[in-house]
Protein backbone atom coordinates (compact mmCIF):
# COMPACT_ATOMS: atom_id res chain seq x y z
CA UNK A 1 0.00 0.00 0.00
CA UNK A 2 1.24 3.68 -0.94
CA UNK A 3 -1.02 5.87 0.63
CA UNK A 4 1.94 9.02 -0.63
CA UNK A 5 2.54 7.17 -4.01
CA UNK A 6 2.21 9.84 -6.86
CA UNK A 7 1.21 6.51 -9.16
CA UNK A 8 -2.38 7.62 -8.71
CA UNK A 9 -5.15 6.25 -6.40
CA UNK A 10 -4.96 3.04 -4.58
CA UNK A 11 -7.45 0.79 -5.21
CA UNK A 12 -10.18 -0.28 -2.68
CA UNK A 13 -8.63 -4.39 -2.80
CA UNK A 14 -5.13 -2.66 -2.05
CA UNK A 15 -6.59 -0.91 1.25
CA UNK A 16 -8.10 -3.55 2.62
CA UNK A 17 -5.10 -5.03 4.78
CA UNK A 18 -3.90 -1.04 5.63
CA UNK A 19 -8.12 -0.59 6.36
CA UNK A 20 -7.51 -4.24 8.71
CA UNK A 21 -4.11 -2.86 10.53
CA UNK A 22 -5.64 -0.02 11.75
CA UNK A 23 -9.07 -1.94 12.98
CA UNK A 24 -6.83 -4.55 14.46
CA UNK A 25 -5.50 -1.36 16.35
CA UNK A 26 -9.02 0.33 17.06
CA UNK A 27 -9.29 -0.96 20.94
CA UNK A 28 -8.37 0.84 24.21
CA UNK A 29 -7.65 -2.77 25.52
CA UNK A 30 -5.30 -3.53 22.82
CA UNK A 31 -3.57 0.07 22.41
CA UNK A 32 -2.97 -0.45 26.36
CA UNK A 33 -1.11 -3.94 25.69
CA UNK A 34 0.78 -2.77 22.94
CA UNK A 35 1.49 0.28 25.33
CA UNK A 36 2.69 -1.98 28.06
CA UNK A 37 4.80 -4.49 25.91
CA UNK A 38 5.99 -1.08 24.50
CA UNK A 39 8.14 -1.03 27.53
CA UNK A 40 9.27 -4.65 27.60
CA UNK A 41 7.62 -7.96 27.55
CA UNK A 42 5.10 -9.05 30.03
CA UNK A 43 3.47 -12.61 30.83
CA UNK A 44 -0.82 -12.52 30.80
CA UNK A 45 -0.57 -12.87 34.52
CA UNK A 46 1.53 -9.15 35.22
CA UNK A 47 -0.87 -7.26 32.01
CA UNK A 48 -3.85 -8.39 34.06
CA UNK A 49 -2.33 -7.04 36.96
CA UNK A 50 -0.88 -3.97 35.72
CA UNK A 51 -4.20 -3.16 33.34
CA UNK A 52 -6.91 -3.84 35.75
CA UNK A 53 -8.56 -6.57 33.02
CA UNK A 54 -9.86 -10.09 33.15
CA UNK A 55 -7.33 -13.02 32.25
CA UNK A 56 -10.02 -13.82 29.34
CA UNK A 57 -9.95 -9.85 28.05
CA UNK A 58 -6.23 -10.02 27.83
CA UNK A 59 -6.11 -13.35 26.22
CA UNK A 60 -8.62 -12.42 23.72
CA UNK A 61 -6.76 -9.53 22.38
CA UNK A 62 -3.54 -10.88 22.80
CA UNK A 63 -5.38 -13.79 20.58
CA UNK A 64 -5.98 -11.04 17.93
CA UNK A 65 -2.60 -8.91 18.18
CA UNK A 66 -0.92 -12.25 17.95
CA UNK A 67 -2.80 -13.01 14.66
CA UNK A 68 -2.40 -9.74 13.24
CA UNK A 69 1.92 -10.76 13.91
CA UNK A 70 1.49 -7.28 15.75
CA UNK A 71 3.11 -9.27 18.91
CA UNK A 72 4.06 -12.99 19.59
CA UNK A 73 5.61 -14.57 22.67
CA UNK A 74 8.26 -17.17 23.59
CA UNK A 75 7.48 -19.63 25.81
CA UNK A 76 9.85 -20.51 29.10
CA UNK A 77 8.57 -23.52 31.00
CA UNK A 78 5.65 -23.30 30.89
CA UNK A 79 5.03 -19.30 30.52
CA UNK A 80 4.45 -17.47 27.64
CA UNK A 81 6.47 -13.74 27.52
CA UNK A 82 4.70 -11.48 25.09
CA UNK A 83 6.52 -8.79 23.13
CA UNK A 84 5.87 -6.53 20.05
CA UNK A 85 6.73 -8.43 17.27
CA UNK A 86 8.29 -5.54 15.20
CA UNK A 87 9.44 -1.86 16.07
CA UNK A 88 7.37 -0.45 13.17
CA UNK A 89 4.44 -0.73 15.39
CA UNK A 90 6.23 1.62 17.71
CA UNK A 91 6.72 3.58 15.07
CA UNK A 92 3.32 4.33 13.56
CA UNK A 93 2.06 4.52 17.38
CA UNK A 94 4.66 7.47 17.28
CA UNK A 95 3.26 9.06 14.37
CA UNK A 96 -0.25 8.61 15.71
CA UNK A 97 0.83 9.93 18.78
CA UNK A 98 2.12 13.01 16.77
CA UNK A 99 -0.99 13.12 14.51
CA UNK A 100 -2.92 13.68 17.18
CA UNK A 101 -0.88 16.55 18.75
CA UNK A 102 -0.91 18.33 15.81
CA UNK A 103 -4.92 17.98 15.16
CA UNK A 104 -5.40 18.71 19.23
CA UNK A 105 -6.97 15.15 19.49
CA UNK A 106 -10.14 16.26 16.73
CA UNK A 107 -11.10 13.08 16.12
CA UNK A 108 -11.77 12.45 19.63
CA UNK A 109 -14.94 14.87 18.10
CA UNK A 110 -15.87 12.78 15.42
CA UNK A 111 -19.88 11.47 15.52
CA UNK A 112 -18.86 8.22 14.00
CA UNK A 113 -15.22 7.53 15.72
CA UNK A 114 -15.21 9.97 18.45
CA UNK A 115 -15.81 9.05 22.02
CA UNK A 116 -19.28 9.60 21.77
CA UNK A 117 -19.57 7.74 17.95
CA UNK A 118 -21.14 4.58 17.74
CA UNK A 119 -19.06 2.45 16.06
CA UNK A 120 -18.08 -0.66 17.83
CA UNK A 121 -14.55 -1.54 17.90
CA UNK A 122 -14.24 -3.44 20.68
CA UNK A 123 -14.12 -6.91 18.78
CA UNK A 124 -11.34 -8.33 16.71
CA UNK A 125 -12.79 -9.82 13.63
CA UNK A 126 -11.10 -12.63 11.76
CA UNK A 127 -10.94 -10.10 8.64
CA UNK A 128 -8.83 -8.40 10.97
CA UNK A 129 -6.74 -10.69 11.63
CA UNK A 130 -6.21 -11.52 8.48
Amino acid sequence: MAIDSDCGMTSLDALVPAAALFHSLADPVRLSIVQRLARGEARVVDLTRELGLAQSTVSKHLGCLRGCKLVDYRAEGRQSFYFIATPELLDLLRSAERLLAATDHAVALCPTYGIDGGEDVGACTDEAAR
